[in-house]
């Protein structure tokens, strides 16, 4: 019955505080975390001696798992059968360990993530190389520790005859640390541990040149030596892990990936959907179909491509977009002299020789003390064989065993252990032939007693004791690297044809800034009809384009716009498009001044761009320097400068070669006529050199360029008073940039003419709409009106003196021959 003394008053948070202290310190010492020494958590070295001291080796029948995991259970480990069950199952998975510990027989799980079947159906005993661990166990030379229930005694560590820690690796969660120690192979790990016990003072970098790296049991390919040299020197770090791919050619003209290794840890049925999921939710175009031929003799991952494909795209994509690469991030910590210690390379191998001097050393104290006690007693026996007559007489007069023992004691001085072995001793070992066979036995022991004395006395004759030992592991137990290592991380390129659909498309860009795509099925249906606009807009690009091209757009305030094709809005031939403010920011007054489609193979070669701005300003730039920019998406980038806020951009033409002409016209009527080798090629954000000099009241209302050699060139001229005139640009004789120009239009003293609209070098097909201020719409042809001299003004459209011209728009007589 409780008591009120019984009764603790405790502070909830200081009770809370020292109880989660201890259960922290139990997962970190005795559940999660691996011992340096042994590389083993508690959990599998009590399966391992569960198994070793039911004489479950790999020399005897397979046992029921069930079996072992109620001995593990009952007799060291008081946890859930299923958590010993599956740490067992682990150590029989060669897809998980290196050098696995344990033999199972049945379904032991999957590289699927199949679980194994229920202990009552599988068997199991230790492999070969788990006994390495476990020898000598019997020879004092680890500590042993009572079990959970005082009834039987466990070792705390096994002494492991090899680096266990290292040759399996190592994961797992505790309370504020976590593991993730990679496989390795045994053999260099065992050179590494020689060399290391030969050059104490070796580096890390020395110890690399024989563990080269990890060597995960699903192979693989490692990138990354200085991420791995960094990983060894802290015990932090990251590598990349490739799976081990090929690309074969298949009948048809079409080839596949074969994936025949793939990274650590990685679940491969989820691996092969997630591939497939790309090939239906067709992410990238290329793959036909997806299959895992994987079975009994290994591993194997096809990836159909169709006719065509890009192989080498199509893998890269895979590479950055599934678990066919991975990045390994190494976190070595393991329990150190009952601490939690990030470890490097040298550190842990360090920990294990140290470790091995101590076994050795206990071993050798054990066999010492064994062999002197089995000399004494075979000196016992040969002078008792050599006074047999005496030891006979003396027995026979004896009462019982414990009086012979005392008067051999007496008579003759042998020990009490002596006396025992004699009194033992059996009739028929009275011969002459064993007296041979201990003369032999003694000279052995001596041999023996003299081996471990130099041990015990003699580091370095230790020290070679512990480096036959570990050649002997590696000469019966070592097998060749299954992971390639690979110097360099190899960056990763997504080719662009990868991810979309080379298909054509229509592109359509009107000066007030609308803009989309259209699929030819649509454009061919409806192709007789000009796509829907404004009335007072005009097709400022209508081109057929693929979708791995680029649309770039340069407005009035010098900027410009970048945006793959297929990223335009997807709409009918009918539909008026979307404007280009519903998804990136522009200026006020900010409008499309022209629009060009970069190809998807852009011909980085003089092509520039000239641009001519309404004070006067001309430059030239490469069009490959407008590229893609960051933030693309939602706004522009600098084409120009422009040095004053009240100027914008009038003109911007493309330059196909070096023997281009210049022609300014003003809005006073001035023009100005010269070669465009005098405008030097600058950047885009450069605002360039002036054009022409201007007036203080004048301003640059239009700007074309043309080659030199074409034939009868011509422009139209409007003015506002309804005056319209086609010229030749030759009229304006050549003269320097940043000169003022010669006059195109006779001056009138009252109400003179003023330049409106200036087109470019005309052609039969193009035609012009016309609007006045008093709502009159006059249609206008070039082709109709005969060449003009220079000083003329025209014809005219009205007579009225005070109605003015608004606007002039181009007509695309023939959209389809745009389109083509």
């Amino acid at each position: 019955m409780t008591t009120e003394q019984d009764i603790q008053v405790l502070n909830l948070e200081d009770v809370m505080g020292d109880r989660f202290g201890r259960y922290s310190k139990y997962i970190i010492q005795d559940r999660a975390l691996p011992d340096i020494r042994d590389g083993l958590k508690p959990v599998q070295r009590r399966i391992l001696y569960a198994m070793y001291a039911e004489g479950n080796s790999s020399d005897k029948q397979f046992r029921k798992s069930a079996k072992t995991v109620g001995n593990v259970i009952g007799n060291y480990h008081p946890h859930g059968d299923s958590s010993v069950y599956e740490a067992m199952v682990r150590l029989s998975q060669d897809w998980k360990l290196r050098e696995v510990l344990v033999e199972m027989h049945g379904n032991n799980g999957s590289m699927d993530g199949d679980p194994a079947a229920a202990m009552r159906y599988t068997e199991a005993r230790l492999s070969k190389i788990s006994e390495e661990l476990l020898r000598d166990i019997d020879k004092e030379t680890v500590e042993f520790v009572l079990n959970f229930d005082d009834t039987d005694q466990e070792p705390t560590v096994l002494p492991a005859r090899f680096p266990n820690l290292l040759v399996n690796g190592s994961t797992g969660i505790s309370a504020g640390y976590a593991t993730e120690i990679p496989t390795h192979n045994l053999g260099e790990v065992i050179d590494a541990t020689v060399h290391l016990i030969d050059k104490p003072n070796a580096t890390v970098k020395d110890l690399m040149t024989f563990v080269k790296g990890p060597d995960f049991p699903t192979g693989a390919i490692i990138q990354g030596v200085e991420e791995l040299e960094s990983a060894y020197q802290t015990g932090r770090g990251k590598v990349v892990v490739r799976s081990k791919t090929a690309i074969e050619a298949i009948k048809g003209g079409k080839s596949q990936i074969v994936i025949s290794e793939i990274p650590y840890e990685v679940n491969k049925a989820n691996l092969v959907k997630k591939m497939d999921e790309i090939r239906v939710n067709r992410k990238i175009e290329g793959i036909a179909e997806v299959r895992d031929e994987s079975d009994r003799t290994g591993l194997q991952i096809v990836v159909e491509l169709k006719k065509e494909a890009n192989a080498d795209g199509i893998l890269n994509y895979l590479f950055k977009n599934t678990d066919l690469q991975i990045n390994y991030n190494f976190n070595m910590v393991a329990i150190d002299e009952r601490r939690p210690m990030q470890v490097g390379l040298k550190k842990i191998l360090s920990s294990y020789i140290d470790y091995q001097k101590e076994v050795i050393t206990k071993r050798t104290t054990y066999n010492l003390a064994k062999a002197q006690n089995r000399l004494h007693i075979v000196d016992g026996l040969m002078k008792a064989l050599s006074i047999l007559d005496e030891v006979i007489a003396l027995i026979r007069e004896s009462k019982d065993k414990k009086d012979s023992k005392n008067r051999l004691q007496e008579a003759f001085g042998f020990s009490e252990i002596q006396a025992e072995a004699i009194v033992s001793l059996q009739l028929y070992r009275l011969t002459n032939t064993d007296i041979t066979a201990l003369q032999n036995e003694k000279l052995d022991l001596n041999e023996q007693v003299a081996t471990y004395q130099s041990i015990l006395k003699s580091e370095k004759v230790l020290l070679q004791v512990m480096k036959s030992e570990l050649r002997t592991i590696k000469k019966t137990y070592a097998t060749p690297r299954l992971t390639q290592i690979e110097d360099k991380i190899e960056e990763i390129k997504i080719e662009q044809e990868i991810l979309i659909p080379d298909e054509e498309v229509m592109v359509v860009v009107t000066k007030q800034g609308y803009y989309k795509r259209t699929s030819l099925r649509s454009y061919q249906a409806s192709a007789s009809e000009a796509p829907a606009m404004k009335d007072d807009d005009e097709i400022l690009l209508a081109q057929k384009t693929s979708t791995l091209s680029n649309l770039v757009a340069f407005t009035n305030k010098g900027n410009y716009i970048h945006i793959p094709v297929h990223e335009l809005p997807d709409m009918k031939w009918k539909d008026m498009g979307q404007h280009i403010s519903q998804s990136i920011t522009l200026v006020a007054n900010e409008g499309v001044l022209r629009a060009q489609i970069v190809p998807k193979l852009l011909n980085e070669g003089l092509d520039t761009l000239v641009f001519m701005t309404k004070e006067g300003m001309i430059k030239q730039t490469y069009f490959h320097d407008f590229q893609s920019f960051r933030g693309y998406k939602t706004r522009t980038s600098k084409a120009i400068k422009l040095k004053t806020a009240s100027d914008e951009v009038v003109a911007i033409h493309l330059a196909t070669g070096p023997d281009y002409q210049v022609f300014l016209t003003t809005h006073c009527g001035f023009a100005l006529r010269y070669t465009l080798d005098e405008v030097p090629i600058v950047g885009t954000i450069a605002s360039g050199v002036k054009a022409i000099n201007l007036r203080k009241e004048d301003y640059l209302v239009a700007g074309t360029i043309y080659p030199s050699q074409t034939s009868r060139p011509a422009l139209l001229f409007v003015t506002q008073r309804g005056g319209v005139k086609r010229m030749n640009p030759e009229e304006v004789s050549i003269l320097s940039r940043a000169k003022r120009g010669l006059m195109v239009l006779k001056e009138l003293k009252v109400r003179p003419h003023r330049m409106i609209f200036v087109s470019n070098l005309l052609t039969k097909e193009e035609s012009f709409t016309v609007r006045t201020d008093k709502g009159q719409v006059f249609d206008v042809d070039p082709s109709s009106y005969a060449l003009s001299e220079r000083t003329s003004n025209g014809s005219y459209l009205f007579k009225d003196d005070v109605e003015e011209v608004t606007d002039i728009v181009k007509n695309h007589v023939n959209i389809l021959s745009i389109g083509e």
